[in-house]
This record gives structure tokens, C-alpha cells and sequence, in this order.
């Protein structure tokens, strides 16, 4: 007897976090091909910088990474290619920005 698999639909996680309209967790694949659910948190643009950089936190458990902490990855839109960055000065810059768009949000 064949076994009814519920469909999941995965969509390409990085029209996702571009598109501004989209609500819905963001789904990638890790090294062993297992889903990882992210809550898009923002997406930030570094000055002279042609990437665009998005905070995620990870909603499925992801090994390194802390419940409720986010991560930041690096998105190339010529390439389409996303990658987790582990560049520290790189992380602040991007969370200096992301606390100054909160700030600036509290304000108004």
C-alpha cells in the first residue's frame, strides 16, 4: 500500500526573503539534505557592499546555534546564492544596522 506523503511546498529561499510581501518561514537544507524552518527577522544592506544580508532565526534546531538566536546570512542576488556569514566584523556591521532600523522604529 503506497503511503500518502503530505506535500510540502518549498519555495526558493531567496525570492522568499526578498519578497516583501511574504509571511511565511523560510525553509533551506542543510549539509545532510534536512530541512531547517527559519522566521525571516529582517534584511539589511551594508553601504559599498553589493550583498544583501538577512537575519534568520532558526525555528527547526540547528547544531551551533542557540534557541532564539538569529543568523546572519549573505545574499548575492547576481548569483542567487545565500551562505551563512561567519565573518564577525561582518555580523556586527549588519547588526549595528538592523539596531539602528529598531531604534529609528521605536522613535516614530
Amino acid at each position: 500500500m503506497k503511503e500518502n506523503k503530505p506535500k510540502v511546498k518549498v519555495l526558493d529561499p531567496i525570492n522568499q526573503i526578498l519578497e516583501e510581501e511574504n509571511m511565511e518561514n523560510v525553509i533551506m537544507f542543510d549539509e545532510q539534505n534536512k530541512p531547517i524552518e527559519f522566521e525571516q527577522i529582517a534584511v539589511i544592506p551594508l553601504d559599498n557592499d553589493p550583498l544583501l544580508y538577512a537575519i534568520l532565526i532558526p525555528i527547526t534546531p540547528m547544531q551551533g546555534v542557540n534557541e532564539g538566536e538569529g543568523v546572519v546570512f549573505a545574499i548575492d542576488e547576481a548569483k542567487h546564492d545565500i551562505q551563512v556569514v561567519n565573518n564577525e566584523k561582518t555580523i556586527d556591521a549588519v547588526l549595528e544596522v538592523y539596531q539602528k532600523l529598531i531604534e529609528e522604529g521605536e522613535e516614530e
